[in-house]
Parts: C-alpha cells; sequence; structure tokens
C-alpha cells in the first residue's frame, strides 16, 4: 500500500494526549504507518472570502499535518449550519432539530470542493485516502471530478438512520450518490449497514451484488461494519500514571460514604442527559435506601454552545439537577454534581476507577467509546458496572453490560439499582467477557480491518 492520507473536519498532533475517538483513532493510524493528515485548521478569518483559505503545512513526527483555514461564512454554513445543524439531528433521528430551510448546503457543497482543490495538490498516485465523518461525505466525488484515481474509502462516525428519516433531508440523494464515489464505505454497526442497504434498495434502485457490494450510478461500492474501538494498552498507561492514581484516590477519600454513578461525554442531546437525571431522581423516590449513599457525577463537556439546541439543553439540565438537590439533598450530601467542563485525559482513567456504575445511556449514538475505556480502567479483581443504552453502537459487541432504554426512566432506575447490588463475581464475570471483546476487537483491529478491506478494493 502507499502513503496513508486521512481526512477530516479536524486535524490534531497526533504526538499529544486526545480529546475524542476520532482524534485517539486517526492518531493511532498515521502514528503507525505516517502519512498525511488533512482538514480543517480551526481557525475562522473574519474577513476571509467564501470559498478560499490558506493551507498550512507542518510535520508532527512522522505525519505531515495540513490544514485549511474557513471564512466566516463558510464555517457558519459548512459547519454550523449543514454538518451540525441538518446532518446531525437528522442522522441522530431528531428530525424537528433540524433547519432545512435555511440555505446551508451551498456552504457545505463550496468547503467541500475548495478542500478536495487544496488536498488534491498534495496527493500522489498512489496515496491510500481514508476521509472521516458526516462533514465531509462529498469529498471522493469532488475529489474524482478533478481526476484522483486514488483508493477512497469513507467512515461515517455517527449513525446512518433508516430510510424515511435520511429521506427527511432535501438532496438526500445526492448525499448518497456521493457515497458511491468512495471504493469502501464503513459504517459502526451492522444495523447502519441495514439501513444503507435499506435505502439503496428502495429510493435509487441500486442493484445488490452482494451482502456487502452494491452498483449504481455506473459505481460498485462496498459496504461493511467496522466498530470503532479504542487502545487499550494506551488506556491502561494512563490509569497507571499519576494524574490517574491521584484522581482515583482524591475520589475514594470524598467519596468513601458513596456509591458513585458516573457519566462523561460532550454536552449534546443525542446523549440522553434529561433522561438520565429523571431516571436518577427515580432511583431515589423508588428505592431509598440510596439516600445520602449514591451521588451521580455528570462531566458534559462543552460542545457547539452557539447552538440555539444547546444553550436549551444546558438551562434544561441545570434546571433538573438543582430540583433534585433540593428535594433530596442533605446538610453533608449531594445527589448530584453535575460539571459543565473538560476532565483532563490523563485523570479520566482513576475517575471510571472510582465509580461504581457508569452510566452510558445515550438516546442515539454511533458507537461510544466511553463505554469500553470505563471497561479496560476498571480493576479486575473490584469492578463497576456499565449501564448501556441499547441505542448506543457499543450495544451490539458490548452484550454484557446491563442494556437500557434510557426512554423508559422507571426500567432505567431499576436497572441501575441491580447495577449497585449486583454481586463481585457477576461484576467479575460481566467485566471479563466485556474486556475481552474490548481487546479483541480495539482501535489497531479496527484500523487494520477497514484499511485490509480497503486494500481489496478496486479503485
Amino acid at each position: 500500500m502507499g502513503r496513508l492520507v486521512v481526512v477530516s473536519n479536524r486535524v490534531a498532533d497526533p504526538r499529544k494526549p486526545a480529546s475524542g475517538g476520532l482524534e485517539v483513532a486517526v492518531g493511532q493510524a498515521l502514528e503507525a504507518s505516517g502519512g498525511l493528515w488533512f482538514g480543517w485548521s480551526g481557525k475562522v478569518v473574519d474577513n476571509g472570502t467564501p470559498g478560499e483559505g490558506d493551507l498550512h503545512l507542518h510535520q508532527a513526527g512522522k505525519v505531515q499535518l495540513a490544514t485549511v483555514d474557513l471564512s466566516r461564512d463558510d464555517h457558519d454554513s459548512y459547519y454550523l449550519g449543514y454538518s451540525n445543524g441538518v446532518l446531525w439531528p437528522v442522522f441522530h433521528y431528531r428530525v424537528d432539530l433540524a433547519d432545512f430551510d435555511a440555505g446551508f448546503i451551498g456552504g457545505y457543497r463550496r468547503v467541500n470542493q475548495m478542500l478536495a482543490q487544496k488536498l488534491a495538490s498534495l496527493l500522489r498516485p498512489d496515496d491510500i485516502l481514508w476521509v472521516h465523518d458526516y462533514h465531509l461525505i462529498p469529498m471522493a466525488a469532488a475529489l474524482r471530478a478533478m481526476g484522483c484515481q486514488q483508493r477512497m474509502g469513507f467512515f461515517l462516525h455517527i449513525p446512518l438512520p433508516p430510510p424515511l428519516i435520511l429521506a427527511t433531508i432535501p438532496h438526500h440523494e445526492w448525499l448518497v450518490r456521493s457515497l458511491f464515489a468512495y471504493d469502501l464505505v464503513g459504517f459502526q454497526t451492522k444495523a447502519d449497514v441495514a439501513h444503507f442497504s435499506s435505502y439503496v434498495g428502495t429510493e435509487i434502485s441500486a442493484d445488490v451484488l452482494g451482502e456487502h457490494e452494491f452498483r449504481a450510478y455506473g459505481k460498485t461500492l462496498q459496504v461493511q461494519a467496522f466498530p470503532i474501538g479504542i487502545d487499550v494498552d494506551e488506556l491502561a498507561a494512563l490509569a497507571a500514571g499519576p494524574e490517574s492514581q491521584a484522581m482515583e484516590e482524591q475520589m475514594r477519600t470524598e467519596y468513601s460514604r458513596r456509591r458513585v454513578l458516573l457519566g462523561v461525554e460532550r454536552m449534546d442531546y443525542s446523549k440522553g442527559l434529561p433522561q438520565r437525571f429523571k431516571a436518577f431522581r427515580l432511583l431515589l423516590q423508588n428505592y431509598p435506601e440510596n439516600l445520602g449513599r449514591a451521588t451521580l457525577i455528570q462531566i458534559a463537556a462543552p460542545s457547539r454552545e452557539a447552538v440555539d439546541a444547546y444553550a436549551t439543553l444546558r438551562q434544561e439540565l441545570e434546571s433538573l439537577s438543582g430540583a433534585i438537590n433540593s428535594e433530596f439533598g442533605q446538610l453533608d450530601w449531594m445527589p448530584m454534581r453535575s460539571i459543565h467542563r473538560n476532565v483532563a485525559r490523563k485523570r479520566l482513567p482513576g475517575l471510571y476507577r472510582a465509580a461504581a456504575v457508569a452510566l452510558v445511556t445515550p438516546l442515539r449514538d454511533g458507537m461510544n467509546l466511553v463505554a469500553k475505556e470505563f471497561v479496560a480502567a476498571q480493576d479486575p479483581e473490584d469492578p463497576g458496572v456499565l449501564v448501556l443504552s441499547r441505542f448506543a453502537g457499543a450495544a451490539e459487541q458490548m452484550h454484557e453490560a446491563l442494556l437500557v432504554n434510557p426512554y423508559d426512566t422507571a426500567q432505567t432506575a431499576e436497572t441501575i439499582q441491580l447495577a449497585l447490588q449486583m454481586p463481585l463475581a457477576e461484576r467479575q464475570r460481566r467485566h471479563q467477557a466485556l474486556l475481552r471483546g474490548v481487546r479483541e476487537e480495539d482501535v489497531h483491529w479496527w484500523r487494520q480491518q477497514f484499511l485490509h478491506a480497503l486494500a481489496a478494493t478496486q479503485p
């Protein structure tokens, strides 16, 4: 294989601590092989010209970083408007939150075209391109129009909705047609593959050539599920580090008389946070033995705060947590601690290890790597319990977690109670099985599976 070229909305130095699942996974891929990482610089130029942006090149060890600035108009239409105002809510089944009427698609097309032009000038004939996520669906089509013939694969990190939901997007057929410019498209789960197969069969009458092969628009496309994993050894090293151990010791001292329930995610309406808070309130109501003994710590890192839906969500969560603390709190115990900021990645394993229960209960999620990180960080002699939404992509792999329907707050509260009361032998048994799966299908397995499948296609 030739040089690996990774294309994603945001680019990060792989030598520095990563903050999200895509950064961790892509950083691992490039660190292993070297190559080029291309995307937006994160810089917005207020007086910039739409459709234009400066290209910056930087060497980071074996990896060349190539980034492009965006004008204010391009950022607002491509990133805030279409990517996060249309695609994100619809792909997470929240059609009610999508802004279809603002005309953002023009900026989305324009930025993808501009980025493709910048990238094309850096490509070599034998490069292998790996494009990531919903921001860049039309990237391959733009490159093909410029004559680029390299192998190109695309991986969607978020869910793909069923056909009738996908079809609510104006120009939805154009989006799917753009995917046929790739040689391989990867999804997180088998359910996502089934949704794609159903869409292309009913909406565009594609020919089904095999279980994972489709033909339409004169192009044959391979489609498979590649569930993303984590770097278990890297997490173990972090857990053994001084920052993690200090965090665990601090938590165990501060909550020596409590059982910690833990949630860690970005502030997002897809994460089911209001439903989680309501389930915790119901736990305290229905199982009063937890009063004074169980504390929910919710880390909700800031995310897209310029979008109205996120500001509304934050207000709702602050209202719910305040009401729970007011109703159930005691002089020496507050049932909830809701924290609206990031926690350093080096400290997270210690937080995971101090928790009796992890609540990973999104309404819809592509995968959810927090679930896997929690499992990998546990003490195998005294592991915590994972309560996992059946609507997280990780639920396809993590059958030994306690699966819940986050819309059913009563059932979720009952399941949390089961987790708090679970005997040690059962906790150990479940953890061993979960850890085995997390190790077997880790980030290295994910990278190898995708790139091997891409190498086997015919450009």
